[in-house]
């Protein structure tokens, strides 16, 4: 019974390996702009994690494609301005506001604003509720 628990163990610390990138860098700066780049990076994948979350196949390709730009001697806007130019604005968790984002940055508050004129409107539509009559408790 011993051999089978120890043998299923190793079984499953096979399957549960961990993908470890080490990325060299010549300067802390570079891995500093590395960091926060992979940070503000979205993975368009799972559109709701950053690329240094994910481990999409694609989330791992743009952390490749970031390093190896950056070991190139490319500034982080540089890295930006490619990132934005190949797959949009989205690509970016916190886009530039412009006029193509106006709606990612003001379409909440838009929205906000339109369901309450809707609740006020309704409610100045709706009559008037009296309160329920009461008839008296008979005490004995």
């Amino acid at each position: 019974m011993k051999y089978w628990f120890i043998l299923t163990l190793s079984v499953f610390a096979a399957q549960a390996r961990a993908d470890i990138e080490y990325r060299d860098f010549k300067q802390p700066e570079q891995e500093q702009a590395y960091q926060s780049l992979i940070n503000e990076l979205r993975c368009l994948v799972c559109q709701n994690q950053t690329i240094a979350d994910s481990n999409a196949d694609l989330a791992k390709d743009l952390r490749r494609q970031v390093y190896e730009m950056l070991q190139q001697g490319k500034s982080r806007q540089d890295v930006v301005n490619f990132m934005t130019e190949r797959y949009g604005d989205f690509v970016m968790y916190k886009p530039a506001f412009k006029l193509k984002t106006f709606l990612l940055w003001l379409g909440p508050v838009l929205f906000l604003f339109a369901g309450l004129a809707v609740v006020w409107t309704l409610r100045a539509k709706a009559p008037a509720r009296t309160r329920p009559c009461r008839l008296p408790s008979a005490r004995n």
